[in-house]
């Protein structure tokens, strides 16, 4: 696979100095220079001249910044943050990267102070910029890391879409050049809708021909030519001559891509006439490369060794760790096909050792795999001879250290298998003692569940009952004694006997007496007036001389369920009972309120109290019922007491 470097630094300043008019625009901003009214604008236009002249003569650009400095720049923060920023472009152009780079990040580092979009603007290039030059030394991870953590968020925040759209643009090449296409051609994608849209020709130029050659290496072909196509039909409307370079290397890739050699040494050609004209001599050294592979596949071997030798001698191409790579690796293959073995050899040594110095069994490999494809048994003891030379003095120490960490290797294997065994043995006791109080648990719900089931169930049956017996008293014997009544008042009345009228008042209380029992079991009110209403008339029928009963109520609902307006009734029914039975209260407080799905009771006296601790102990099955009652409605109960302080229980109970 070819790679591509980014010299889009360069670019980008080739790029505006064609498309200015030299002598106007110069000229124009000499005059502000000279004569502008203001320092600001004076630093700025010597600024912009520097920048102008960067690409085409280096030296010439540094005297403007020179004259940016004598103007004032330094003495105008933002101004002097940008000098450092112009003072990189030099400094690359001149091919002193360390001081390029120190100069865009002392550009970020000052430009920090300020918010503005242009300063925003400025620090996303100068990440960009730094991102070329660790690109330039071969850094493509650090370019990336650049362009995806500081250049693109900046260019973001600065709702700079065009840089942004470049920014996808370069950072798609770094993609492609490892390897990664369906990433680049994602972030090319997005790159050419961006410069469409903000109308970018120049950059949606190269970005069609980076897609291009993107598609090519990836062997989609068909969608490779319709990417040229559109790079061409935009050179026909905006005639570029620097971009034509472009065009023809990415043209030349296909053309070999799709064995049509004779059509890419004519791209080639094209190409490498207008990029000699411009001086362009990396863009000429890439079409070359393509001229190479096209002469290679053509089997002209010659031809194909002279231009690899001819790009050998090249500073600008070699200076590239991808370039110095494929063309070790191409000298190799092309000398081999010659059938020079010796060679051969040497240059598949340096490109292995190039790509790969530490792993020396692959070099071996490669060695042993060139030697045997082609038989030559001399150079295979020559190599012998050599590794025995080369390693015999260090060969002893060699095997001693290897032992060492071998043995040290092994310890270490131990001692991690030996810490995962434990860790994996104690997991699997918490496990197992996790899983044994789950069952626990589990069992101790499913009691708890049975309990209030049978609490339930003997509830219902104890209501049905309760029910039955009330309706058997007041229907059954209540009439009988009131017939009794009706009949002894009727003898008692003609006689005129008093004894019979005293058995005749007693009959009527024991009638009265047997109504409240059978009231008391199955409340009347409560199965014709609701809640609230039957437990008012609980709360009277207890008032006695001895105890008053407060009854407050607040928002009780009507829809309550009938069967648990029989459970609420009853909790309150069997508190007052205790209550009056065992407190010795002479005021007893109720109030129930509803709030949504919850009911509240609370009931407070001025009794003797108790000791709640010892309630367990108490045999009685009155407050045994309260709690399975309110565990029934899935409630809540509290009670407070002390010996001579009173009572008081506070139940929550769910009613939905």
């Amino acid at each position: 696979m070819r790679k591509i470097s980014l010299t889009t630094l360069v670019v980008l300043i080739t790029f505006c100095s064609l498309a200015q008019k030299p002598n106007r625009y110069t000229d124009s901003l000499n005059a502000i220079v000279q004569n502008g009214p203001s320092d600001s604008a004076r630093v700025r236009a010597a600024l912009l001249l520097s920048y102008h002249w960067a690409a085409w003569d280096p030296g010439k650009g540094q005297e403007y910044i020179d004259i940016a400095k004598a103007k004032g720049a330094e003495k105008i923060p933002y101004l002097n943050a940008l000098t450092y920023w112009y003072q990189g472009i030099i400094h690359y152009v001149k091919e002193e990267l360390d001081k390029s780079s120190e100069s865009f990040m002392k550009s970020n580092e000052l430009l920090k102070a300020f918010d503005t979009r242009e300063a925003l603007s400025f620090r996303s290039q100068a990440w960009h910029n730094y991102g070329i030059v660790l690109q330039t030394k071969g850094d493509e991870e650090g370019f990336a890391r650049a362009m995806i953590d500081e250049s693109i968020p900046l260019a973001q925040q600065a709702k700079d879409t065009g840089y942004l759209g470049k920014n996808y643009l370069d950072l798609a090449i770094v993609f492609k050049n490892t390897k990664q296409y369906d990433k680049a051609v994602a972030y090319l994608k997005d790159a050419i809708s961006t410069l469409a849209q903000f109308r970018k020709p120049l950059d949606l130029i190269n970005a069609y021909t980076t897609l291009a050659e993107t598609y090519t290496f990836k062997e989609e072909y068909n969608n490779a030519k319709p990417m040229l196509d559109s790079a061409l039909a935009w050179l026909t409307r905006r005639p570029n001559s620097y971009l034509m370079v472009e065009y023809y290397t990415a043209e030349s890739i296909y053309y070999v891509a799709v064995k049509e050699y004779g059509q890419a040494l004519t791209s080639v050609e094209k190409g490498v006439a207008i990029a000699k004209a411009q001086d362009r001599k990396y863009d000429e050294q890439r079409l070359l490369l393509e001229k190479y592979y096209a002469y290679y596949f053509l089997k002209e071997y010659k031809k194909a060794k002279d231009v690899l030798a001819y790009l050998y001698e090249q500073p600008q191409f070699m200076q590239l760790f991808s370039s110095r790579l494929e063309l070790f690796s191409g000298m190799a293959l092309t000398n081999a096909a010659m059938g020079n073995m010796k060679e051969a050899y040497d240059w598949q040594v340096r490109y292995s050792k190039l790509s790969d110095s530490v792993n020396e069994s692959r070099l071996k490999d490669e060695i042993n795999a060139l030697e045997v494809k082609y038989g030559n048994a001399e150079k295979q003891k020559k190599i012998e001879v050599l590794k025995a030379e080369n390693e015999k003095s260090s060969l002893s120490a060699r095997n001693t250290m290897l032992m060492i960490w071998f043995l040290g290797s092994v310890c270490v294997l131990l001692l991690v298998v030996a810490v995962l065994t434990l860790l994996y043995i104690r997991n699997n006791k918490k496990l197992a003692r996790q899983k044994d109080l789950n069952h626990q648990q589990q069992l101790k719900e499913i009691e708890q569940q049975q309990q209030i089931q049978v609490g339930h169930a003997l509830l219902q049956g104890e209501e049905r009952e309760r029910r039955r017996v009330a309706g058997d008293l007041h229907d059954g014997l209540g009439g009988l004694l009131a017939g009794v009544k009706i009949n002894l008042s009727g003898v008692a009345a003609t006689d005129q006997h008093r004894d019979l009228s005293r058995v005749v008042d007693q009959l009527d209380h024991s009638i009265s007496e047997l109504r409240r029992i059978a009231r008391n079991m199955m409340p009347e009110a409560l199965l014709k007036f609701g809640l609230e209403t039957a437990l008012r008339e609980a709360c009277e029928n207890l008032i006695t001389d001895k105890v008053n009963i407060h009854f407050q109520s607040y928002g009780i609902s009507k829809d309550i369920p009938h069967e648990k307006q029989l459970t609420i009734y009853r909790i309150v029914q069997e508190l007052l009972t205790n209550a009056i039975k065992h407190s010795s209260a002479s005021e007893i407080l109720l109030q129930c309120s509803q709030n949504d799905e919850t009911f509240f009771v609370t009931i407070e006296d001025n009794g003797k109290g108790f000791d709640t601790g010892a309630v367990k102990e108490v045999k009685g099955i009155g407050l045994g019922n309260v709690k399975n009652r309110v565990e029934y409605l899935a409630g809540k109960l509290e009670i407070s007491s002390a010996i001579n302080e009173g009572t008081s229980i506070n139940i929550e109970l769910n009613v939905a």
